[in-house]
């Protein structure tokens, strides 16, 4: 039994009967409220970030915040299995796709990723609407790519929207729980932008930076897990078992580990592995058809404790312009020393 049994696997009934776009703004709403609440829904993003489904080409903007309000009041009524039940009943085959997609568009994050919390319930939802993996990954694939997209446009129609003002240069950055600040690595005319929520930051640019930090405070559950089975051990499974799994493979199709390294005199001991992502950078590039496609890229990750919380911190090398990759020794060194470098430029509090 799992935590979305409630919602899958449930008997909950109601009268109310959805059509199938409504279907579709259910699964939307369900996964909005699956791991918060009914309180933190903001149906009118929500209903926003719908209207950009071609579902719903025939409704206007306030019809669609209309349907999501009402789903809300489903949910609140009669629960979210119950929502669950007719918004699958309403689901034929010709739009089951969009109702996963729907679900897909409300779990990415800023760096266009699921992030590694909200896998357990995708795999649940793709389970739920009977897809294979395969049909899954690509509409991952195509979600991600119509955000960037639609973000890369609305950046070129304002850029100041995405440029640091030039007194930002010498700024740093502050976590939200207050446990490091960093000098912000990326500049204003090269088009650098900041991503933060609380748990992540990412700072990236036009030129293919992006460094990005995750952090998690230290439960006395892991740290138990620490003293059982070692701090190697330990860095290996957040990293290898779950952390790149999760956040990585499950995005980025065909993506391999190339390497793996415990550093024992780095960090009072940490984690390093690089990963290969086929068609897995931030940044893609415009092809004659006018489809954008995503460029290769190298990541390389570090995970690492430092007093009552763990991070991970990443680098990305995208190879733009045909650049090729250098003999992979040399690139696990240079991304390796890359990482490591900005770590010392972090200041633990």
């Amino acid at each position: 039994m799992t935590r979305y049994d409630k919602i899958f696997n449930s008997k909950e009934t109601t009268e109310d009967v959805l059509n199938p776009e409504e279907a579709v703004a259910a699964i939307a709403v369900i996964t909005a409220i699956a791991d918060s609440s009914l309180e933190d829904v903001d149906a009118e993003s929500l209903a926003s970030v719908l209207w950009d489904f071609e579902v719903f080409d025939e409704y206007a903007e306030e019809e669609i915040t209309e349907i999501v309000y009402r789903l809300i009041d489903i949910a609140e009524t009669d629960g979210l299995g119950a929502l669950y039940n007719i918004a699958s009943a309403a689901l034929g085959d010709d739009i089951v796709l969009d109702g996963f997609a729907a679900g897909v568009i409300v779990l990415i994050d800023e760096e266009l990723t699921i992030p590694p919390a909200k896998q357990a319930y995708l795999k649940e939802l793709q389970a739920a609407l009977d897809l294979e993996d395969e049909e899954a990954q690509e509409i991952i694939q195509e979600v991600i790519a119509a955000v960037e997209e639609g973000e890369n446009a609305e950046f070129a129609d304002d850029e100041a929207e995405i440029t640091l003002p030039e007194d930002y240069l010498d700024s740093v950055y502050e976590s939200p729980l207050g446990n490091f600040t960093v000098p912000i690595p990326v500049k204003s005319e090269n088009g650098g932008r900041i991503q933060s929520q609380e748990g992540v930051v990412g700072f990236s640019d036009d030129i293919g930076t992006l460094l990005r930090i995750d952090y998690y405070p230290l439960l006395p559950e892991y740290l138990e897990d620490i003293e059982t089975v070692g701090q190697e051990e330990y860095l290996q499974s957040i990293l290898v078992e779950k952390y790149v799994p999760q956040a990585i493979y499950a995005n980025v199709p065909n993506s391999e580990i190339k390497y793996a390294e415990y550093l024992e005199d780095a960090l009072d001991g940490a984690y390093y592995v690089l990963v290969d992502m086929p068609q897995g950078s931030t940044i893609s590039k415009q092809e004659n058809n006018g489809n954008a496609k995503r460029l290769d890229a190298y990541r390389g990750l570090i995970t690492f404790m430092n007093s009552d919380f763990l991070y991970i911190v990443s680098s990305q090398r995208s190879f733009l312009n045909g650049d090729k990759p250098a003999p992979l020794e040399e690139e696990i060194e240079n991304i390796k020393e890359q990482i490591l470098d900005f770590v010392e430029s972090i200041e633990f509090n």
